[in-house]
């Protein structure tokens, strides 16, 4: 077990979280010391089972089951690291999508109720406000990509976002391949005509020497900071960026590109106009050639709160 853990770790009976200690209550961010902080949530990958008490599959997109989602290729080896690999069969890629939570209109939809939303779910984790953080290693080939992000069921479905939700991308790798480049940013109202968006940050990829990267985001009433490896790398702050109140859960994703038009051979805006079948798309020419294996994988995911 590798884990590069600069603090221990005690379970505090009377408020069901776990207390830095080492001394003191902080935590260090690449050289920026962040002092009263709270572990509330993580998971470190242990053992070699993916925890599905913390953890579970997104396989709809607004409410149509993914032809390129799957359950395959995800493991935890033995050594405190979870794995999404890519996974080809015949002609087609498929990967995974986590998450701790569900969006209200992804599921399947609920034909026993009134409104065409999917059966609610029982989020394992949701929160609001803090510092979540990622470490991980990035996929290499172009045509897929792996995010590491924050969304609210109920996202759009409030016409205040600071109640709606916002979608919060702390880490995304898809222009890593051709720009060097990966973003971050927020958006909120939804994803249809009245989808906003604060505009998502470039940064560039910097390789390090065994290819762990860390990625955060600092999440108050006052806006989202957003970290690459110790740096800043956005501050998107209210009042020109609309900031969640409601719990919010965590998204660990890859996607291959293509199947979903959004992501496809199409611009971004055919997908986002409501297209009756976002999934007409077909596997993007990149994807055959893919040289495999190819994996997304994550070392931990932690989140703090303020004392």
């Amino acid at each position: 077990m590798h884990k590069d853990i600069n603090f221990d770790f005690r379970c505090a009976a009377d408020r069901k979280s776990i207390i830095l200690l080492s001394g003191r209550s902080e935590l260090k961010m690449g050289n920026k010391v962040l002092k009263n902080r709270i572990l509330v949530w993580n998971d470190e990958f242990d053992g070699n089972k993916l925890d599905e008490t913390k953890w579970g599959f997104r396989d709809y997109f607004w409410g149509k089951r993914s032809p390129t989602f799957t359950h395959e290729g995800v493991y935890v080896d033995g050594e405190s690291n979870l794995h999404i690999d890519m996974v080809k069969k015949g002609d087609d890629y498929f990967s995974a999508q986590l998450q701790t939570g569900s969006l209200t209109f992804d599921g399947p939809k609920d034909d026993k109720g009134f409104w065409p939303f999917a059966k609610y779910e029982k989020p394992k984790f949701m929160h609001k406000f803090g510092y979540y953080e990622c470490r991980c290693k990035i996929p290499k080939n172009d045509g897929w990509h792996a995010a590491f992000w924050l969304q609210a069921p109920g996202i759009g479905c409030h016409p205040d976002p600071k109640y709606g939700g916002v979608e919060v991308d702390i880490m995304e790798s898809y222009r890593k391949p051709k720009e060097g480049n990966m973003i971050c940013g927020c958006g909120w109202n939804g994803y249809g005509k009245d989808s906003t968006w604060y505009g998502h940050a470039a940064f560039p990829y910097v390789e390090t020497s065994d290819g762990w990267h860390t990625y955060v985001v600092d999440w108050s009433e006052e806006g989202y900071v957003f970290y690459a490896d110790g740096n800043v790398v956005s501050r998107q702050m209210a009042p020109r960026c609309a900031v969640s109140h409601v719990d919010q859960f965590i998204l660990l994703t890859t996607e291959c590109h293509g199947y979903n038009r959004i992501f496809g051979n199409e611009s971004a805006d055919a997908g986002l106009a409501g297209s009756a079948d976002v999934w007409s798309g077909k596997p993007v020419e990149a994807l055959e050639h893919a040289v495999l294996p190819d994996e997304f994988v994550v070392d931990y995911v932690r989140v703090f709160d303020r004392i």
